[in-house]
């Protein structure tokens, strides 16, 4: 017989608990596994080579050897929009997997509370903005990235079904454009913040007179440190149980080729910045309204350069490499 979860009372309590953080060697999951090591929890952990996500069976009984009380899913194939584009099978078959496999096995053996990471990309493509929760399925999704979305989209309702019909503590969170520590700084497969990095370290070590930027640098993009949204998800474990989405972000954008210019200046690249409009250019703008999280009182504390910073520290130091 499968074990019906219990409702939990606010605010929930993580010490003492046994937290699986599903992708802890991604760049969420290891911010993750950093923030609750202060809150005094066991933090379970299960490396790739030794479970694989996409496989039901495998997922199931390490979840059932494994008992954990709370999991939260940071596991997902991700990367930016050329890869999304070439690969469409993959982002969508596999984060569908992952998404089935962990969150229904933990419902089965009875996890207490279930957090669930989606991307803001799941909004339509030209949704009003800021774009508030309520704007999810409201319109077509941005073409670039529609296979991801998809699955997350799957993702956010699956949790919201195991809510509405079995009444499991299991909520979603819905985070803006990341960056920071144990990014993916790969030339192809990285997203506008590493790919940057990247690049501009790159020209500067070159003497390059200049760097190109996929798009017209027109488009707007709010960007959120990590290790902001991993307090922001233990946050939430704490003080939000509901089935509607939640939006995590700064409330703040910036175009791209303002971000471009702020990130070659944080790197020391002092040349010419070239805009390919023959690229796309994505979303004309993504920007989260944050106010129901501020309402229940979280705000991010990372100022963009400052993060930039300790982003291009840690790509010196030869992570996500």
């Amino acid at each position: 017989m499968t074990p019906q979860p219990t409702a939990t009372a606010l605010p929930f309590d993580l010490a003492g608990r046994r937290v699986f953080v599903a992708g802890h060697r991604g760049m969420v999951g290891s911010a993750l596994v950093r923030r609750l090591k202060s809150e005094r929890c066991e933090v379970v952990t299960a490396d790739r080579n030794a479970l694989d996500l996409t496989r039901q069976s495998d997922t199931e009984e390490w979840l059932r050897r494994n008992r954990p009380e709370v999991v939260i899913v940071a596991a997902a194939k991700v990367g930016g929009i050329a890869y999304n584009n070439a690969f469409p099978v993959d982002f969508l078959a596999d984060n569908l997997a992952i998404e089935l496999n962990v969150i229904g096995g933990s419902f089965a053996i009875g996890v207490r509370k279930l957090l669930f990471l989606g991307s803001s990309c799941i909004y339509p493509r030209l949704a009003p903005q800021p774009m508030t929760e309520d704007m999810l399925l409201t319109g077509p999704l941005e073409p670039t990235n529609e296979w991801y979305a998809v699955a997350k989209i799957a993702g956010v309702k699956l949790v919201e079904a195991y809510r509405r019909q079995h009444g499991a503590d299991f909520i979603s969170l819905m985070p803006t454009n990341l960056y920071g520590p144990g990014d993916n700084y790969h030339p192809e497969h990285s997203h506008v913040p590493a790919a940057l990095i990247r690049r501009f370290h790159e020209a500067k070590l070159a003497n390059a007179p200049s760097v190109t930027v996929w798009g017209t640098g027109r488009p707007r993009r709010e960007f959120l440190a990590v290790d902001d949204l991993a307090d922001a998800c233990v946050f939430a474990l704490k003080n939000y149980s509901d089935g509607r989405i939640l939006n995590v972000g700064t409330g703040r954008d910036i175009t791209i080729a303002d971000f471009a210019r702020l990130a070659a200046d944080v790197v020391g690249y002092a040349g010419d910045i070239v805009f390919d409009a023959s690229r796309p250019d994505g979303a004309p703008q993504k920007l989260l309204d944050v106010s129901r999280l501020t309402k229940l009182g979280w705000t991010a504390r990372t100022e963009l350069r400052d993060g930039i910073a300790a982003a291009y520290q840690d790509f010196l130091k030869g992570a996500g490499r």
